[in-house]
């Protein structure tokens, strides 16, 4: 087999293991062979997967070897680059044993479920009545859950306090609405013959109202009776939250800082680099914006006005909605010449559901469905309005929507030249550090809507910032919660009321939090880098299209790429090295 096919090889394979590992996204992406299923949590399973990537990873090694075999094309060493990565990561998360740790408001699967569910699509009567055997299956999840979180327990680790409170919190929210608003009941079905609706729809709710009432919810409660009496009690408080006051919590903190960066950085120089951009870069950008707009350069008396101004906060939460349409739209009309792919599929505006609202992140993303079924949505929560400020909306938008995550990702899962896995899996550090690229980028182009929004803007920038700071405090430097707020409120201005449930965000995800600011600086200084070497021969939309064009790679690949372009002399037309 020569060296590309054996690679592509171990590529389909990868992707079909991850697909039939993880159903639920595999639904999600409009793959519909696994509806009728969910995630098998086991350790067995767990162990038996470890074993897939492991002879996936050997095969891999063996097919970039160079032994006995085609050399390797550029194009296919740089999915080879990025199947390695996923590879490594997926492997040391199983032998970390992460799952035992996931009892929190973020990556639970409690959590993962409720947000998810709303979102799936079942175009075909069949993938419908397969979303009804996948639904039987809620308690055997959660109880695979509970069982992991045990075993957590019986090693010493004990999930933050913090954390796993806002995990009984959502959950609380959650059995307390009303059954006939339920998201098991809330996915997308088929579409009836000529427009009309599907004649199975009426029977499928209410199989599925009885599978929520008998089966579900039961199931939910059960597992929420054993967060509150085995979880929390043993909940390591405020001033032990980060993982550093575990015994393996170094060692499972330096593997997610390498898998989210993708660069070997220590937790320590990722700290200094946080507080220098927090505390020396952008206070000079807030003191020439605050006189323009509030008339003083007093740092502590710019972020006062920008958290506490009644008139920086939305409306109503009609108005959230307002602005992150529209402003959506005014991106979305204005990237054709900073561009040259563009994606087709669509991006939606829609609020978080009320009853996720109070313990999830102020915004999110979920892709669209590779099946057209449904497209981007960038989901806004509108839970405290007149407490959310105004000044961020446009920034968030163009992180999270356009030309952001939906752009990105968007065009990432169009190119149909590209192995399916990296169409759709990738880099963290690439993905939100495009996101947090986004954010400047939207400057560049002209798109905010005065200096308030660019103060706005400086907002969003500096809370990336601080996150350096304060995730690796929490779980590298033995920082309390406490301290983590502290330097939120002294060193950013962002909202009061959100600073708790972003530090609460880090210590329920350690290490992903970095990938936003290393990632964005480290596209930046590319785009200088190759903007000095081709001079005026140097295009902004080839620059993009040259990023965007293979996926969610590593930020070691990215370089490659974009040094052997502009070695190559830039140009929308030129190779790219491998």
């Amino acid at each position: 087999m020569t060296g590309d096919r054996a690679v592509l090889d171990v590529a389909d394979r990868y992707w079909t293991t991850v697909l039939a590992a993880a159903p639920t996204s595999a639904t999600l992406l409009g793959i519909h062979d696994h509806d009728d299923r969910l995630e098998d949590l086991s350790a067995a399973a767990d162990r038996r997967l470890r074993d897939e990537l492991a002879a996936m990873a050997d095969d891999l090694a063996e097919a970039t070897a160079g032994e006995g075999s085609s050399p390797i094309s550029p194009a296919v060493a740089v999915t080879a680059d990025l199947l390695a990565h996923q590879l490594r990561t997926g492997i040391e998360a199983i032998d970390l044993r992460l799952v035992e740790m996931a009892s929190d408001q973020m990556l639970g699967p409690h959590a993962s479920l409720l947000m998810a569910v709303p979102q799936m699509t079942y175009p075909e009567p069949a993938d419908a009545q397969a979303a009804l055997t996948r639904y039987a299956q809620v308690p055997r999840l959660l109880g695979q859950a509970l069982d992991r979180f045990r075993d957590g327990l019986e090693a010493g680790r004990t999930p933050a306090a913090a954390v796993v409170g806002r995990s009984v919190n959502s959950l609380e929210q959650y059995l307390a609405t009303d059954e006939d608003d339920d998201p098991f009941l809330q996915p997308g079905l088929p579409a009836g013959a000529d427009g009309e609706p599907w004649d199975g729809a009426d029977a499928w709710r209410q199989d599925a109202l009885e599978l929520v009432h008998d089966v579900i919810r039961p199931a939910f409660r059960a597992y929420l009776g054993v967060l509150r009496e085995e979880l929390v009690p043993v909940a390591r408080d405020d001033d032990h939250a980060g993982w550093c006051h575990l015994d393996d919590g170094e060692a499972m903190y330096a593997a997610l800082v390498r898998a989210h960066t993708t660069l070997d950085r220590s937790p320590e120089e990722l700290h200094e680099l946080g507080r220098e951009r927090t505390e020396q870069v952008l206070p000079a950008e807030y003191r020439e914006l605050g006189a323009e707009v509030f008339g003083t350069t007093d740092l502590q008396e710019i972020f006062t006005r920008l958290r506490t101004d009644p008139d920086l906060k939305h409306r109503d939460a009609d108005d959230i909605i307002e602005v992150a349409t529209s402003t959506v739209a005014r991106a979305t009309a204005a990237i054709d010449d900073w561009f040259g792919r563009l994606p087709e599929s669509p991006c939606t505006v829609l609020p978080v559901p009320d009853f996720l609202a109070a313990d999830a992140p102020y915004a999110y993303y979920y892709p669209p469905a590779v099946d057209g079924s449904r497209g981007g949505t960038y989901f806004i929560n509108t839970a405290d309005p007149t407490e959310a400020s105004r000044t961020e909306a446009e920034s968030i938008a163009f992180h999270e929507a356009i030309p952001g995550h939906h752009l990105q990702i968007a065009i990432s899962q169009e190119l149909d030249d590209l192995p399916e896995f990296q169409r759709h899996d990738g880099a963290t550090s690439y993905i939100e550090g495009w996101g947090l690229y986004a954010e400047r980028l939207a400057d560049e182009m002209g798109l905010y809507s005065g200096p308030l929004d660019r103060l706005g803007m400086l907002t969003a920038d500096s809370w990336r910032s601080a996150r350096l700071v304060v995730d690796t405090g929490l779980h590298a430097l033995g920082w309390t919660r406490q301290q983590a707020v502290d330097y939120f409120e002294a060193h950013t201005p962002v909202p009061i009321d959100q600073v708790l449930a972003e530090v609460d965000r880090y210590l329920a995800m350690p290490g992903q939090a970095l990938s936003y600011k290393v990632g964005q600086l480290h596209i930046q200084a590319l785009r200088d880098e190759a903007r000095a070497r081709l001079g005026e021969g140097f295009r902004i939309a080839d620059f993009h299209d040259v990023v965007l064009g293979s996926g969610a790679v590593t930020l070691p690949v990215l370089t490659r790429l974009v040094e052997g372009w502009a070695e190559a002399g830039g140009g929308r037309n030129r190779a790219v090295a491998g």
